[in-house]
């Protein structure tokens, strides 16, 4: 099939890459004309495991192009990707300026029956906006369908290819007919490909993300009891998570959720539950949690010093939202880099693949260390913001070398307190009791 993805941010490559794996004739269209030229060139401009093999092999196979011509990329196109941003208002909405434009654009365009698909997440009855704005200047028939996606950042490839289910949103028969033939490669081991009405499929993208955003902030709810409490919240993961009404997944205590997903499609399906009157109690309290857990380990690392960072100096690691991406959207990182530099502590920070889209977004407020372990160097702390598995299994001999005090706060979890114990340092996790190690500062 020829198909055609308007967007080249995180979605759309992934889409269109994927798509073009599956032997479709894929053009993506940016009006990003450096984006577009470097793609053309061969350079990604995301950080995505596994994408780039993909991206490589087909646009050398000539099955994956980029344009900025919005006519020539649709050109003959059975279907047609809208995969554009929809950033949060001031009121928390999701501002569809983007998407209306372009379907705006396409109406005069089109020259032949296209199924067009909302992939990005939008709010309920974005469909039949996207609907209205082609149709005021269309000449052919069309069908707008909504497809919403559930990709996670880090593992979106395998998300993309073996995908849980598919949901479409459509009252058509033809569009239907359209969209099962393009995901039958997808779904091949049966799981199922869901059809219903567009709004409902609307609703299904931001009640997923809005249910797993709950999900974290509850385990954090229940560490943060925890600490009060005396008791382990790693041990009530498991003591739950086995349980298969509530599941394994997204019951990992930590100080709360970033990234492009959940922030601002929490935020929107409450602003569109209060423009249908309707109190959505549960939503608010998983912001007002999230915004606090955030910085939660603050208080606990002035309380350390003696409540004043001046002169000191505090290690980073983990800048992205979560491992396995250069996503800087939202994380935790940076309001931690805030709170430090507000309480006057030198920041020296070390993340696998996110430092030039911190660099880019603060400068120079922090030092950039080229490893993990140059961080540290003459730090008087360590914190631990995102769980990279390089963090998981560290040269500690080295790191007592480089620290002046053996103290980490960990905001994920990831060392057991026994270890911390025999090695002998102060190591503050969240939901678990705190391990006190004499202090030894270095002469």
């Amino acid at each position: 099939m020829k198909l055609a993805v308007v967007g080249t941010g995180y979605v759309g490559l992934v889409t269109g890459t994927c798509f073009a794996e599956t032997g479709n004739q894929v053009t993506c269209v940016d009006i990003d004309e450096r984006k577009v030229e470097k793609l053309n060139n061969g350079i990604m401009p995301i950080y995505e495991p596994g994408l780039d093999v993909l991206f490589h092999r087909n646009v050398e196979q000539g099955r994956l192009s980029f344009t900025t011509d919005l006519e020539e990329g649709i050109k003959g196109a059975e279907v047609i990707f809208l995969a554009l941003p929809t950033p949060p208002g001031e009121d928390g909405s999701a501002d569809l300026k983007y998407i209306l434009k372009v379907a705006s654009d396409l109406g005069p365009i089109l020259s032949q029956y296209a199924v067009i698909v909302d992939k990005s997440t939008v709010p309920v009855g974005t469909a039949e906006k996207v609907h209205a704005h082609i149709a005021d200047n269309a000449k052919v028939d069309f069908d707008v369908v909504s497809n919403p996606e559930f990709l996670r950042e880090g593992v979106a490839v395998e998300d993309f290819m073996k995908p849980d289910r598919v949901v479409i949103g459509t009252k058509s028969d033809r569009a239907k007919g359209v969209m099962n033939r393009l995901y039958a490669p997808l779904v091949r081991q049966g799981n199922p490909i869901i059809f219903m009405d567009e709004r409902s499929a609307e609703m299904t993208k931001y009640a997923a993300n809005a249910f797993l955003a709950t999900k974290i902030t509850f385990m954090n709810e229940i560490a943060n009891l925890c600490e009060r409490a005396g008791a382990n919240v790693d041990d009530i993961r498991r003591g739950i998570g086995t349980d298969s009404r509530i599941g394994k997944r997204f019951l990992f205590a930590g100080i709360g959720y970033g990234g492009s997903c959940f922030p601002k499609d929490v935020q929107a399906l409450a602003k569109t539950a209060q423009d249908f009157d309707y109190d959505f109690r549960v939503l608010k309290s998983v912001m007002e949690v999230n915004y606090t857990q955030k910085t939660k380990l603050m208080p606990l690392i002035l309380d350390y010093f003696g409540g004043d960072l001046t002169g000191k100096t505090i290690a980073v690691w983990g800048l992205a939202f979560k491992p396995y991406t250069d996503d800087i959207r939202e994380a935790p990182a940076l309001d931690n880099i805030k709170a430090l530099i507000e309480a006057g502590a030198k920041v020296t920070v070390y993340d696998p693949e996110a430092m030039e889209n911190v660099r880019n977004q603060i400068g120079n407020a922090v030092s950039y260390a080229h490893t993990q372990y140059a961080a540290l160097d003459d730090a008087d702390a360590l914190v631990i913001i995102t769980e990279w598995p390089l963090f998981r299994t560290p040269d500690f001999d080295k790191m007592n070398l480089l620290l002046k005090n053996k103290v980490i706060f960990d905001g994920r979890n990831v060392y057991e307190l026994d270890q911390m114990r025999e090695l002998n340092y102060t190591y503050i996790s969240v939901g678990r009791e705190a391990v006190l190690a004499p202090v030894e500062q270095k002469a």
